[in-house]
């Protein structure tokens, strides 16, 4: 059977009872890479770097509260049957994170005075190198599992302790998550184009919010969750709405901005 076998203990090491998981393990070094890079995109922004590093706290906090309950949303069937694992860390949802990481940059942004949409952008970076680097933890757990596939690529997993279903245990699927940090590392690099050609903020995470949505419509069809209508998946219904608000945002920044240039030759016009 043709694929790359993923038998990796999800466990990387115990100290006493507690379990030090890979998955953990991804998504602080995730946290820690995404935090440094926004610091150092701050300064070219004005944004103190002390703020970066505070305010992390309260997008991390966010994110895995708002990543879990989409999760929990998302399989809700499951976790009615075990309501005590709805708890657990295992699971978390990059809509969710999304969500309520933006949430708490929101609140925070208000509390220190610091310009929403100037944040935003000075954030996109950060969060693309942070999915990238928390999708590794996935490929290790099997949580972020894609359909069967007869291609040479696909991951089959047998370790026992594997997140995947029985009914996938040893089956080649999909790699879901390596699909998504190459879409993910694509768009960083547009991004990296764009940052200084945008001279509007806000418009830098509005680009990066539309590219992820029409990546993860696009390669969600390979992911086996339940569907809610339209034979769509949540994550794929998330991403038309997230598409959708995104470019009508960005077209009301661009037309905002132009009215606002144009009343400014215009008053100028009249002070001459």
């Amino acid at each position: 059977m043709d694929g790359i076998v993923i038998d990796i203990d999800p466990v990387a090491f115990q100290i006493g009872s507690l379990e030090i998981r890979w998955y953990g393990i991804a998504i602080a070094a995730a946290v820690i890479s995404a935090m440094l890079i926004a610091a150092h995109e701050g300064k070219k922004k004005g944004i103190l770097s002390q703020d970066i590093y505070s305010l992390a706290i309260w997008v991390v906090l966010g994110g895995i509260v708002g990543a879990r309950l989409f999760h929990v949303l998302d399989n809700f069937s499951y976790y009615a049957s075990n309501p005590i694992q709805m708890f657990q860390f295992q699971g978390l949802a990059i809509w969710g994170a999304v969500a309520g990481g933006g949430i708490a940059a929101i609140i925070f942004a208000r509390m220190k005075h610091i310009p929403m949409l100037r944040l935003a952008d000075t954030l996109v970076p950060a969060l693309l190198v942070g999915q990238i680097i928390g999708r590794i933890g996935c490929i290790i757990n099997g949580d972020a599992y894609g359909g069967v596939t007869g291609l040479p690529w696909g991951f089959i997993y047998t370790h026992p302790d594997a997140i995947i279903p029985n009914s996938l245990s040893g089956v080649p699927t999909h790699p879901y998550p390596v699909y998504e940090m190459l879409w993910n590392g694509a768009v960083l690099l547009v991004i990296l184009g764009l940052r200084s050609r945008f001279k509007i903020d806000g418009m830098l995470f509005l680009s990066y919010l539309s590219l992820y949505a029409v990546g993860r419509l696009i390669l969600t069809f390979v992911r086996q969750e339940s569907e809610l209508f339209w034979n769509l998946q949540q994550a794929q219904i998330l991403a038309i709405i997230a598409f959708t608000a995104s470019i009508g945002m960005f077209l009301f920044l661009r037309y905002s901005s132009r009215k606002g240039d144009q009343g400014i030759i215009l008053a100028g016009r009249r002070t001459a």
